[in-house]
């Protein structure tokens, strides 16, 4: 009860943060869309991940030292963040063909695929309500991806594909946060994810950026790292209900940033299958929000 309390005593804290963090997502997601244009998608992730993992540790190793990556479940581990990588490819490749704003928005539904994956592999009950909320949400991302029956948007399907992938990422980091601290999850990730992208990158051909775009490769990743540290921060100072919903400010800033940089207007379909894919996840936070109480907090995925 005195924990409850001394964390509520945080909670403007604890949005100030998420706040924060979802100004850099939106940012790093912009340079990714940019940097996409003229670098092969594994190069741009393996820029980002690699400077993720420098601002990581400088934050978690000083702290925890050498023995935040003991563990006994690596294997699990390994295929938590292979699936990751395969996710982040599908979201680096939806960004190429998609506007920023319809790729973040169709990625808000992955708590809909986490649920269903929760379901199927940690044997959490769906129920009436959260079985509505799932249908409700999937009708959303079909506004956002707006299917028409003579084209085929190829954006759209990558931007699903990636939202699947990123929902059974979810479902395995709760499995894994059993055992695992925040701290261990968020190193495995960041070191697999880098070896991934680095062992992938001559397959995928390497361009020898000029100083320039190096910096933009760079700080891409790092607006990366940062924005994983202030997210997990705030969900250490305030609980989930509280600060979970300012994260959808990160279509509010993607919108902004699309039109600034590419001039892209938000289309009436985004904005209402937006809307609806955000009601839908704020109602799952909502609903589970007992259960979530109780559970330590565990860092995001970074897109």
């Amino acid at each position: 009860m005195s924990a409850a309390r001394r964390r509520s005593e945080h909670i403007p804290l604890g949005v100030a943060y998420m706040l924060g963090s979802t100004v850099v997502f939106a940012l790093s997601q912009a340079l990714s869309k940019w940097l996409v244009a003229d670098f092969s998608f594994v190069e741009v992730l393996d820029f980002r991940a690699l400077g993720s993992l420098a601002i990581c540790a400088l934050l978690i190793l000083p702290r925890t030292g050498l023995a935040v990556f003991h563990t006994k479940r690596l294997k699990a581990h390994v295929g938590r963040n292979v699936t990751q990588a395969v996710a982040q490819s599908f979201f680096m490749l939806a960004l190429a063909f998609m506007p920023l704003a319809g790729v973040v928005a169709v990625n808000f539904s992955s708590p809909i695929f986490a649920a269903l994956f929760a379901s199927l592999y940690l044997h959490e009950k769906i129920g009436r309500a959260r079985g509505i909320a799932l249908l409700v949400g999937f009708a959303g991302v079909l506004l956002v991806a707006s299917p028409r029956v003579d084209t085929v948007n190829i954006g759209a399907l990558f931007a699903v594909a990636n939202a699947v992938m990123f929902g059974s990422v979810t479902a395995a980091v709760r499995g894994l946060s059993a055992t695992e601290t925040a701290e261990t999850l968020t190193m495995y990730q960041m070191v697999l994810l880098s070896a991934f992208f680095s062992v992938a990158l001559p397959f995928y051909g390497f361009a020898a950026p000029h100083p320039g775009d190096a910096g933009l490769l760079i700080v891409n990743g790092m607006l990366n790292g940062i924005g994983q540290y202030w997210w997990t921060r705030a969900l250490s100072l305030a609980p989930p209900a509280a600060v979970g919903p300012f994260y959808y400010f990160t279509l509010v800033w993607a919108m902004i940033l699309g039109f600034l940089v590419w001039g892209d207007l938000p289309t009436p379909a985004l904005l209402a299958g937006a809307a609806i894919v955000a009601a839908s996840g704020l109602y799952l936070l909502w609903h589970e929000r007992p259960r979530r109480a109780a559970a330590q907090a565990v860092p995001p995925t970074i897109e």
